[in-house]
């Protein structure tokens, strides 16, 4: 698990390898990550959008963007949180991702950029 905090923003990662729904014989390894994000601020806060950063152990890079997270654009009031679950189709058994959220003070309407932590994507087999 790792954790950031951006703007009074905490962001917190969890990951986890799927192997039901991966293909190591087709380079195809999904992952699921948890995201917990926790409003430590004294203002309501409005995730607007994201923006990733994906990377495979084969060298191969994607950007991802989009507005909101899992079709959602949540508010997050001070002292509450909000959490979700995605995931990213890897082509090798270990990458990273990391990233920003827009978000916005709902009371002065000011953006900020939230940053993601880096955390590692690595399917249990490669770590012995």
């Amino acid at each position: 698990m790792v954790q950031q905090v951006t703007e009074g923003v905490s962001i917190t990662v969890e990951t986890y390898y799927q192997p039901a729904q991966s293909n190591p014989l087709s380079s195809e390894y999904l992952f699921a990550y948890r995201i917990t994000i926790e409003n430590l601020g004294t203002m309501p806060v409005k995730l607007l959008s994201r923006h990733w950063y994906i990377t495979d152990s084969n060298g191969s890079h994607r950007e991802v963007e989009g507005e909101g997270v899992i079709g959602q654009q949540p508010v997050i009031d001070p002292g509450e949180s909000y959490q979700y679950v995605s995931a990213v189709n890897l082509r090798s058994e270990m990458g990273k991702m990391y990233g920003t959220y827009k978000m916005e003070n709902l009371y002065n309407k000011k953006l900020l950029i939230v940053g993601i932590p880096e955390f590692q994507l690595i399917a249990p087999f490669k770590m012995n």
